[in-house]
């Protein structure tokens, strides 16, 4: 209940009396947390919000179908969350991720704006608790809305990020396929690879972190609602949980299931940390191909040089012309953030104490943080350092002559010991593998320039 009092009205809940501000949508629970949490000032994210508000409006139309609601009171609610939906909804939702480790504070943010909303539209009371909350409890809810958004994210910005970023690594793959480049173990000259078997290894890795993640939507989309306030489905209607999931995938075009055990989802949320582990293993992919392109980048007369990243912004702010790699920096950077995410996730998942996880709020917020700046560097690594990097042909094939390891290909022939002394003196002297060859063994320049070529090297084999 309220009453509007100038710049602010009074709203009482179960707790007594609280000043709100006369143009918020939430009422008293929702003010008693932002009062009780000034800690970061950092909201729940928007995809968290999002799901949020479609569960509340799948849970409407599963109690109206169930005979729980009104149909009347249950199409308000669905109509409350369309609006808000529709429009700028994180304006209603002020609650900072370090709060109750239930969420509890959130839910009753959601319930408390769709509730007066709601009401509005009915023309009518509509409660938060005992209508938009009907069959639910934060402990159920909360759960299932990171799944929800966490398998929405999924589905709709990171594996389509990472579709893309592998369709540009096949498509360079292709176009460099011609040029062969000294390979490199400890950062040391090795034996020749193509351009293209460089980039087929970093796609390789794209492709099984998708694989991966895949391989982890069902678990992400089976859902704790019904589970209520323990796990027992305590004031749930027995089938509230399957027409959720219905009601749900229709909103959402995601296919969401029930889980087989709700005590597991609610007391634990380990399919979370699992998820959040392969967002660790993709931010480490990352980093390794945005550490190969600055190697390959570097120079350009004192580095490696075997590639020109394309130039987009000036990179010293007193070395005139200097351009860095931004791009591959910033994929770094993200890396090491989605690392950092995970190690909090990890530490979140082992506080399910009892009957319920109570670091609910930062689970979420980690894990659709590193989603989202996933999905965002994929692209920028696809489109403004990959596809457009151009090769350095002459630094390329200069390196190859002076290459000594190509050596290696002599082993069988000769040995590897007279091999090791071809190469040592080749290296000391500044000289071209074949002409050492030539001096001191019996084969011919032709036979050592078919035994030598970097093309035939790369292909393996004796």
């Amino acid at each position: 209940m309220s009453d509007t009092r100038g710049d602010f009205r009074i709203e009482r809940d179960s707790m007594g009396e609280l000043q709100v501000p006369s143009t918020a949508l939430y009422g008293a629970q929702t003010q008693r947390a932002v009062n009780n949490f000034p800690v970061s000032g950092q909201r729940m994210p928007a995809p968290f919000i999002r799901a949020l508000i479609l569960a509340k409006a799948a849970a409407a139309r599963a109690n109206v179908e169930l005979q729980q609601l009104d149909p009347a009171m249950g199409d308000a609610i669905v109509a409350a969350c369309q609006q808000l939906l529709e429009g700028d909804f994180m304006a209603h939702f002020p609650v900072d991720v370090f709060q109750t480790g239930s969420g509890t504070s959130s839910n009753m943010n959601a319930n408390e704006v769709i509730a007066t909303l709601a009401s509005r539209i009915l023309g009518d009371q509509v409660s938060a608790n005992d209508h938009v909350n009907c069959g639910q409890s934060s402990n159920d809810i909360i759960p299932t809305t990171i799944h929800v958004s966490a398998a929405i994210e999924l589905h709709e910005r990171l594996l389509p990020a990472l579709g893309h970023l592998l369709k540009v690594l096949c498509d360079k793959s292709l176009e460099v396929q011609p040029y062969i480049k000294t390979g490199r173990t400890h950062l040391m000259d090795a034996m020749p690879v193509r351009m293209s078997q460089v980039l087929d290894g970093w796609g390789q890795q794209i492709q099984a972190n998708i694989e991966h993640l895949r391989a982890l939507q069902p678990s992400l989309q089976a859902l704790a609602q019904g589970g209520t306030a323990v796990g027992t489905g305590i004031n749930a209607h027995p089938r509230f949980a399957e027409q959720f999931c219905r009601e749900l995938g229709g909103l959402t075009g995601v296919n969401f299931t029930t889980a087989g055990n709700f005590f597991a989802l609610i007391g634990s949320q380990d399919t979370a940390v699992a998820v959040s582990g392969q967002l660790k293993t993709t931010a480490v992919s990352l980093m390794k191909i945005a550490n190969d392109l600055r190697w390959m980048n570097s120079g350009p007369l004192a580095g490696l040089a075997e590639i020109e990243l394309e130039a987009l912004q000036p990179g010293s702010s007193i070395m005139p012309g200097k351009v860095n790699p931004v791009i591959p920096e910033a994929a770094a950077m993200v890396a090491a953030q989605v690392i950092g995410n995970d190690a909090a996730i990890a530490i979140a998942g082992q506080s399910g104490n009892f009957e319920l996880n109570v670091m609910l709020p930062l689970i979420a917020d980690n894990l659709l943080y590193s989603m989202q700046l996933l999905s965002n560097v994929c692209h920028l690594l696809a489109d403004r350092a990959i596809a457009s990097f151009k090769v350095n042909q002459p630094k390329l094939r200069e390196a190859l002559e002076r290459n000594p390891i190509l050596v290696t290909a002599l082993n069988p022939l000769i040995g590897y010991l007279k091999a090791a002394d071809i190469a040592k003196q080749a290296y000391s002297e500044g000289r071209p593998i074949i002409e050492v060859a030539l001096e001191h063994t019996d084969l011919s320049r032709a036979q050592l320039e078919q035994l030598l070529n970097p093309e035939k090297l790369t292909e393996g084999g004796l």
